[in-house]
């Protein structure tokens, strides 16, 4: 099989999955594709170029997710129905892949074309709601950043639930925190998403 770099990013993903960027190494890739270490710097320079493309791949996996969401919506579609269907799309796609969250966290520092054009997207779709330009890359970075955050827990969340007794201990102490987290992650998404929305539309003037 002749090396590319579509095949050095495939096992990148899988390499980064399992040890992270700080445990994987250009080494353990070219053993993963049985080649020497020589052979992949000459499609990729070093391991921070690797790290960009993996970010770039993670970020157009959730491009592609989010048009597909966008061109299945009505034309009267409201900005809000526009933002939730890109974000659930950013959502499920994530989640497809372990260490995804993180991938495209650093995205917007290595400026992948692939998050950028994420980013503007979303933008375009606050600029047409009527958020001022002032505001629409914080709103815009604030959305990417909670869908991050949220999938990121949701890899993570392993621990065990506490038993009966103390969870009736807990829930006395703290009632509104435990009565409010007790929907399906699904439920809180669409709730936090409309939130995030709400405040938002605050940011747009009465003409619009």
């Amino acid at each position: 099989m002749k090396l590319s770099r579509e095949l050095i990013v495939d096992a990148g993903m899988r390499a980064f999955a399992e040890r992270g960027y700080a445990g994987m190494s250009m080494r353990q890739i070219a053993d993963a594709l049985d080649v020497h270490a020589g052979s992949l710097y000459y499609h990729v320079k070093n391991k921070e170029q690797l790290l960009a493309m993996l970010a770039d791949r993670v970020a157009g996996e959730a491009y592609d997710a989010g048009a597909a969401a966008l061109a299945s919506l009505p034309p009267e579609a409201s900005w809000e129905e526009r933002v939730g269907a890109q974000l659930a799309a950013l959502r499920t796609s994530l989640r497809a892949r372990a260490g995804a969250p993180a991938l495209l966290a650093a995205s917007p520092a290595l400026l992948t074309p692939a998050a950028l054009a994420l980013m503007e997207r979303l933008q375009q779709t606050l600029d047409a709601a009527g958020v001022p330009a002032a505001d629409r890359g914080v709103a815009a970075d604030t959305l990417l950043s909670y869908v991050t955050g949220f999938v990121l827990q949701e890899q993570s969340d392993t621990a065990s639930p506490p038993d009966a007794r103390a969870a009736a201990g807990l829930a006395a102490a703290y009632p509104l925190t435990v009565a409010g987290s007790g929907s399906d992650p699904d439920t809180m998404f669409r709730s936090s998403v409309r939130v995030l929305c709400a405040g938002i539309a605050t940011l747009i003037g009465p003409a619009r």
